[in-house]
């Protein structure tokens, strides 16, 4: 039986982090995403490990690890902190060229809303 191709638990070939193929990490270590879902987050903490996975549109893409003994509790959200997420949502929100909040987030490429960009009136 063949090792799974990147099964590398002493970090040899990837530059000394411990890789792991898709679903075979040791208990005890989670993405960030992992540690979101239970309240945590890294705290500071080196990556313990990786998880590689071949991507669909060609070549590889890791996921880096975390153990969950190191892992601190999210920061409460401030009020402060709350009111300054607001007005940057708000930000993405606003055209420059009509000014109305367009109620998605505009897109980068297009830079205004999209009766802006197809050059329509704006219906108020």
């Amino acid at each position: 039986m063949s090792r799974p191709r990147h099964w590398d638990p002493d970090g040899s070939r990837h530059g000394g982090t411990p890789t792991y193929p898709w679903r075979m990490a040791p208990r005890g270590l989670f993405t960030r995403r992992q540690l979101r879902a239970r309240g945590l987050r890294p705290g500071g903490q080196d990556v313990a490990a990786q998880v590689m996975w071949r991507s669909r549109f060609g070549g590889t893409r890791p996921a880096y690890l975390y153990r969950l003994d190191r892992a601190k509790p999210v920061r409460p959200m401030t009020p402060a902190k709350a009111a300054a997420l607001a007005k940057a949502n708000a930000a993405r929100r606003t055209c420059p060229t009509c000014g109305t909040d367009a109620g998605y987030v505009l897109p980068a490429h297009l830079g205004t809303c999209l009766p802006c960009a197809d050059g329509l009136p704006i219906a108020a």
